[in-house]
């Protein structure tokens, strides 16, 4: 399904079928890395079936789709910088694809704000925050498998480094007065998110 929805996407802005597909095979290698449980291939087709629920709501579909795919094409545990790099890598891809330069620049700039995941003036920004975090209100079988996903990909440091860097990610998004900035995903997930994110803080506090 992935592989028709970026072939579909990226005919509408070039013909250049061989980049299409080394872009394809370049953006589905990084997202099978071996080192990878949870930012996989199955994390954007869960991002983009949500997404598909608002997208009369959205501006630019297009653009939010490409986020989506490059969002986190550079993600590396021991790395402090995987959004500047994912985002240094779209805008470098897009440009060569030849999509408006402002489209790249509002892609790289969505990317960038999956950081620290705040408030943005730009409403489809706050949808690709959003469904990057939506997992955080599913079901305590799937935050459970989640968070042990997570655990997977941080397995280079030990439980009493991971749990206080953990504890801080946590933290911080419960100091947050909206987890989730849009409605949609506000009322869709909000109340959980934030049930499962107080369990599991107690559980590293135990």
């Amino acid at each position: 399904m992935l592989t028709d929805n970026f072939s579909q996407l990226f005919a509408k802005n070039s013909k250049d079928h061989e980049l299409a597909n080394n872009l394809w095979l370049e953006i589905f290698t990084k997202y099978s890395d071996s080192k990878r449980h949870y930012h996989t291939i199955d994390h954007l087709e869960a991002m983009i079936s949500d997404l598909k629920n608002v997208k009369d709501k959205v501006n630019d579909w297009d653009t939010l789709l490409l986020a989506v795919f490059f969002h986190d094409i550079i993600y590396k545990a021991v790395s402090s910088t995987n959004e500047e790099d994912s985002a240094k890598i779209a805008k470098q891809r897009l440009t060569e694809a030849g999509y408006p330069i402002e489209k790249t620049e509002k892609c790289t700039r969505m990317i960038l704000a999956t950081k620290l995941h705040n408030l943005s003036e730009d409403n489809d920004t706050n949808f690709l925050i959003d469904v990057d975090l939506a997992i955080l209100g599913k079901n305590e079988e799937e935050y459970r498998k989640y968070t042990e996903q997570i655990r997977e990909e941080y397995n280079v440091y030990p439980d009493f480094i991971y749990n206080s860097g953990r504890k801080k990610v946590i933290q911080h998004l419960l100091r947050m007065e909206k987890i989730y900035k849009t409605e949609y995903f506000f009322e869709k997930y909000e109340k959980t998110a934030r049930t499962n994110l107080v369990n599991e803080l107690q559980e590293l506090e135990n």
